[in-house]
């Protein structure tokens, strides 16, 4: 019983990840790719059917396909994540009165992402 529970709970978290990806691909706020990741992984861990459905579905699909291969964020991916998180470190610096401990906070925690998604690949690995 309880490795149904966990299963049904882990697609429960797949299937409302994969609608937050769904949003975010409509909305330019809201990231797609991360909320897509989240869910890939939910659905390896409850449903076989799911995961392979997700992996290749005709928009989403390729590029879970390329993490799941090489670890790939696209160059664009990059760009569009780098650009945000300056962005909303800038926002809050500019036009807010946040303590000086949670903005380093912030920016310590956006340097890691930063530091992550910069020492991904961008291509798939030539074989040459």
């Amino acid at each position: 019983m309880k490795q149904r529970t966990r299963k049904i709970l882990l697609q429960c978290v797949g299937w409302f990840f994969v609608a937050l990806g769904a949003i975010g691909a409509v909305l330019p706020v809201l990231p797609t790719t991360p909320f897509l990741l989240i869910a890939l992984w939910a659905f390896s861990q409850s449903s076989e059917r799911f995961h392979y459905w997700l992996l290749n579905h005709r928009m989403f699909g390729p590029p879970l396909q390329a993490w799941e291969a090489h670890g790939i964020i696209p160059m664009r991916a990059k760009v569009i994540a780098l650009s945000t998180m300056t962005l909303s470190a800038s926002v809050i610096i500019i036009f807010t009165q946040t303590p000086w401990y949670a903005v380093a906070g912030m920016l310590g925690f956006m340097s890691i992402g930063a530091i992550f998604i910069t020492t991904r690949p961008s291509k798939i690995p030539s074989t040459e």
